[in-house]
């Protein structure tokens, strides 16, 4: 089974950061490219970023892009998404996803590129 378990949520100040990771299990995880979204409620899910099979190209939304960070770990099987100067409005659930999007902007931002998902990990920005 493809398994993807996201962690590192939490509660954080506004100007805060966070860490998040998604450990990924029964597939070749070399061979996929990683997307992050986030959806807060009542609102559609949000592209954040992608990162290619190798980590070495990586594409990231104009809301979050400077601010928050992609990168992974073949060997452990994980990707990890740092998340500075965090705002209220950064507030949301955060899954992580694998697929083989074309890369290309219309594609890495769809939801359908990624066939297999998280449970996500909730984020929350307030003081």
């Amino acid at each position: 089974d493809v398994q993807l378990q996201a962690s590192g949520g939490g509660l954080v100040q506004p100007g805060g950061s966070l860490r998040l990771s998604c450990a990924a299990s029964g597939f070749t995880f070399d061979e996929y490219s990683i997307g992050w979204f986030r959806q807060a409620p009542a609102e559609a899910r949000e592209f954040l970023a992608a990162i290619k099979w190798n980590g070495g190209i990586k594409y990231y939304a104009d809301s979050v892009r400077g601010r928050f960070f992609a990168s992974r770990d073949n060997a452990k099987n994980t990707v990890s998404l740092q998340l500075n100067s965090l705002k209220s409005e950064d507030t949301a659930a955060y899954y992580c996803a694998a697929g083989t999007p074309v890369w290309l902007q219309a594609d890495l931002s769809r939801t359908t590129s990624y066939p297999s998902w998280g449970q996500g990990t909730q984020v929350t920005v307030s003081s």
